[in-house]
């Protein structure tokens, strides 16, 4: 057996032999396959040193052919005596079996530079593979704290190495507009920079007295769509309304509820939480939020974008003369239907426009158009509801898969938040609840992990939620694996005694097994850690 992760559906060794990969070894690319062929001579060249030139069919090469037989995203790997040959249902299947080859050669195959001394060999077997679900996502909050470009490049390197496939981009929140909007301009020269940040929790006493922020120019966003499509990822942008809008209020204070507070007087929001000031309910808004969203069409192409549509206070729309009005010009029950109402409308503004809303399970109140989708974070329980009313679904429970939730319970935790979510716990997460039926369970359309980054405020501290963490939810996400109960958690281990290693290559500041080392701790700055297992929502 291998120690490939996540693991594959079906692994044939043939003997304990091996192909050698050498100098003369030869990179043959059949049509279709120009993408992971690029990205073989690039990235196993650069970490073998060998010149994977092109070469002939023939004894000794590496075969690149795609077969369409194959199930979507899905891919066969022969390695003989006389070579490699790696075929992919689509483009995307052959990069992932690419992904497998990698992992196959051993964790020195992740450096940027080879070693001296090292023989690439690969054992004599076969692995047939497909994916499990066709949304295997990470969600990751540039806006609380900002991840310069290089910094985002390099997690979708960590994605694609653990087979995931989109990245949902959370570009917009109270704390910082993170996405150039070129007519309206203020949103990150305002919106962008917070002149302090909350260190910890929001009860902590600490804070970081100096700037933050900055944000990614339109080129920037090309680039990052471009990187990730090389990759086979999906970058689904989120545009946060009507709630956490803060950042963009403080841009244009127009935006807001002007009869009931003084919109000027705001600024970017140095700390965390539920934020009370939200979008006023205007045609002057949605004219604003339909020229961002214009603006965003042109440089994520993706089917899928997501407008939050969570935690929005409803106490200034209950203060407000204009609200008011607006739900009886409408004829609206209350509140909660006049973001029903927001919502809505620009579901059906992308509709029309040939793509789909995807938004978090609050946005089910009230109705949704037939082509909306919903990411079930509070529970299971929106993402029920969704897949019987006949929206697909986009599993991400709060209890299970928020990853900035702590991983243990021990005093050296950093920044400890919410309830304790271990390896062990995320590698028995079951994305598709029991009690639906096999029609529902089909809008299931995949899983996703989330990193929101209020007290995660570098990449070490991102890395150290992550991971482990993502390498048992990538699995979870990829692999065909039994009832939670029954999964093998100590085969997963001793596999993941091989991965630290290709992590310790890739340079991620993971959380070691045995705790966090002394430079990881936070000391003395506040968390807010909650007892007991998570509810079952």
């Amino acid at each position: 057996m291998t120690d490939v992760l996540p693991q594959p559906q079906h692994v044939a060794c043939h003997t304990d032999a091996f192909f050698d990969l050498g100098p003369d070894t030869g990179l043959v690319a059949e049509d279709g396959t120009g993408r992971t062929e690029r990205w073989l001579r690039a990235t196993l060249g650069a970490a073998t040193g060998l010149p994977l030139a092109p070469g002939a069919n023939g004894a000794g090469a590496v075969r690149l052919s795609l077969d369409g037989e194959l199930a979507d995203e899905g891919y066969r790997l022969d390695i003989t005596p006389e070579g490699v040959h790696l075929t992919g249902a689509d483009p995307a299947g052959l990069f992932w079996g690419a992904q497998t080859l990698r992992q196959l050669l051993g964790p020195d195959a992740f450096r940027r530079a080879p070693l001296p001394g090292r023989r690439w060999r690969l054992p004599l077997l076969r692995v047939e593979d497909a994916p499990r679900f066709h949304w295997r996502g990470l969600m990751l909050d540039v806006s609380r704290h900002f991840m310069p470009k290089d910094g985002v490049l390099r997690y979708l390197d960590l994605m694609a190495a653990h087979k995931l496939n989109v990245l949902h981009f959370h570009l917009t929140d109270d704390q910082g507009w993170r996405v150039e909007i070129k007519r309206h301009p203020k949103l990150t020269e305002t919106g962008s920079w917070r002149s302090r940040t909350k260190f910890g929790h929001r009860a902590s006493p600490l804070w970081e007295d100096k700037p933050h922020g900055g944000y990614y120019t339109q080129e920037d966003i090309r680039e990052i769509v471009a990187y990730a499509a090389e990759r086979h990822i999906t970058v689904v942008p989120e545009i946060d309304v009507p709630g956490h809008s803060q950042a963009a209020i403080a841009a244009y204070p127009e935006l807001g509820n002007t009869d009931v507070i003084d919109t000027t007087a705001l600024s970017v929001w140095d700390t965390w939480g539920v934020n009370p000031n939200v979008l006023a309910p205007t045609d002057a808004v949605l004219r604003f939020y339909e020229g961002v969203f214009e603006e965003l069409l042109e440089l994520f192409p993706s089917e899928f974008i997501h407008v939050g549509g969570d935690e929005c206070p409803k106490d200034q729309w209950r203060e407000s003369a204009t609200a008011q009005a607006r739900i009886e010009e409408l004829g609206l029950a209350d509140e909660y239907e006049l973001q029903s109402w927001f919502i809505q409308h620009f579901d059906t503004w992308l509709g029309g426009r040939g793509r789909r809303l995807i938004g978090w399970d609050e946005i089910l109140e009230g109705g949704l158009a037939k082509g909306a989708a919903v990411s079930s974070w509070r529970g299971y329980a929106g993402g029920i509801a969704a897949a019987r009313a006949g929206h697909d679904v986009v599993m991400c429970p709060e209890q299970q898969v928020y990853l900035n939730f702590r991983e243990h319970g021990g005093e050296d935790e950093p920044v400890p938040i919410a309830f304790v979510r271990t390896l062990e716990d995320v590698y028995r997460f079951e994305p598709v609840p029991a009690e639906l039926t096999p029609q529902e369970s089909a809008h299931v359309i995949g899983t996703q992990a989330n990193l929101w980054t209020e007290v995660t405020e570098n990449q070490e501290r991102v890395d150290y939620q992550l991971f482990p963490r993502l390498a048992a939810f990538a699995e979870v996400a990829w692999s065909a694996l039994p009832a939670p109960a029954d999964r093998d958690y100590a085969a997963f281990e001793r596999r993941m005694t091989a991965h630290y290693a290709r992590l310790d290559a890739l340079g991620v500041a993971y959380r070691p097994p045995t705790g966090p080392l002394p430079w990881q701790q936070r000391p003395g700055v506040l968390g807010r850690p909650m007892d007991g297992p998570p509810p079952n929502m």
